[in-house]
């Protein structure tokens, strides 16, 4: 009813609100018509055929009108869809009822049951020994004791999704502060049982994977619902307080291990020489022998064969032996004795540098010839003078000493 309502206050003192009943009757008339009721109402607000008796009925029919259509939405609210990535977890007054596969579902409205949704696909990281940063550290978390007594500080990241929505929901209060104490366990373990140098340096990846199998057991024996998917190693490095000394001794272990390998080098270079020259004098020997073996055997049958022709002619055999023995001892000397009819005078002939000077003429000949005849022909001449000069005076000698 608006302000300008004719019957705004008439009857009513003073300009008072209007008559409530008046607007009730109202009211149930719009709703009884609503409801199929074709029964009109008088001045006074009654009917042709029910008067007032029939008000009880048209606000019991309004009342029972909107319980519909407050049952229709109560139960439209039961109704959810799930992702691929998700699944619903139905819950009956808090009780696990199923687990709801992606699509669009429906199940009894609040208070009765409820839904929560978990991504099974999403990627959950976990920090250890470190927050946001590897800078900043969490001492209580990252340093560790290893199996030779030495202290390292290691901070690494761990990744996990989600297996099983009904686990993860009803067995872990605090899910990423369980994968944190049990990679922090687990990684505890495997340190303890291992060398500093071991986890630092040639390790890093077998520990990394030893510790995953580790914690994914102890998860997998609470029943958290959690699939570790990888564990990242950070840093791994002895404590700032030692990091001087640490880098010293590294330094000077790895300066033992250039000087094992310089010698290592040295001597796969000198045995094999040394293993090759003894190789070849053992071969050498070797040849020595049946050289030596080989020329004893041939003189003695070389004196067998000797012998048997002394035996035959043993003057001639004699002289043949000299001869042949004078031929060897002689032919290799450059002097020449003459035996004068006095016996006590010597003759020193230069033949071998006579027969130089010859071979030198005659080859130089030959290459004065091979040119365009540049080269005088009495040098020739000289030469040959000089060789017929030298064999005069040699028989002229010979006769005279005869």
């Amino acid at each position: 009813m608006g302000m300008n309502d004719p019957q705004w206050g008439n009857k009513n003192n003073n300009g008072g609100p209007p008559d409530l009943e008046e607007l009730l009757r109202k009211l149930n008339a719009k709703v009884a018509a609503l409801m199929g009721n074709k029964g009109g109402f008088g001045k006074n607000g009654s009917g042709n055929g029910g008067g007032d008796s029939q008000m009880p009925k048209i606000a019991g029919g309004g009342l029972g009108l909107l319980a519909i259509i407050a049952v229709l939405i109560w139960a439209a609210s039961g109704f959810y869809i799930v992702d691929a990535s998700q699944r619903g977890v139905v819950l009956r007054f808090g009780k696990l009822v199923e687990t709801t596969e992606p699509g669009p579902r429906w199940h009894l409205p609040f208070p009765v049951e409820s839904v929560e949704i978990v991504n099974l696909s999403q990627v959950r990281t976990v920090e250890v020994g470190y927050r946001d940063n590897v800078k900043n550290k969490t001492l209580k978390e990252s340093l560790m004791l290893t199996d030779d007594e030495n202290i390292v500080d290691i901070q690494f990241a761990v990744q996990y999704f989600l297996n099983d929505p009904g686990e993860y929901l009803f067995n872990n209060r605090n899910p990423d502060e369980n994968v944190r104490q049990a990679a922090e366990t687990a990684i505890r373990e495997v340190v303890g049982k291992s060398k500093m140098d071991y986890v630092l340096y040639e390790g890093r990846e077998q520990v990394a994977a030893s510790a995953t199998k580790l914690i994914q057991s102890i998860l997998d024996r609470y029943k958290s619902g959690i699939l570790i998917s990888k564990l990242t190693m950070q840093n791994a490095q002895p404590p700032e307080q030692v990091q001087a000394a640490f880098d010293d001794a590294v330094k000077a272990g790895q300066d033992r291990e250039r000087q094992k390998n310089e010698g290592q080098s040295y001597a796969n270079d000198v045995i094999p020489r040394a293993s090759g020259t003894a190789a070849r004098l053992i071969q050498e020997s070797e040849g020595y022998k049946q050289s030596v073996i080989a020329n004893a055997e041939g003189d003695a049958s070389r004196f067998k064969q000797i012998l048997v022709e002394y035996e035959k002619a043993p003057s001639v055999t004699r002289e043949r032996m000299y001869l042949d023995m004078m031929s060897q001892v002689m032919g290799n000397i450059s002097k020449v004795m003459v035996d004068q009819k006095n016996g006590n005078s010597l003759l020193y002939l230069p033949l071998d540098k006579l027969i130089e000077s010859s071979r030198g003429g005659n080859s130089s000949a030959e290459a004065a010839a091979g040119k365009a005849d540049t080269t005088p022909a009495s040098s020739e001449n000289n030469d040959n003078s000089a060789a017929q000069r030298a064999r005069d005076s040699l028989l002229s000698r010979d006769r005279g000493a005869r």
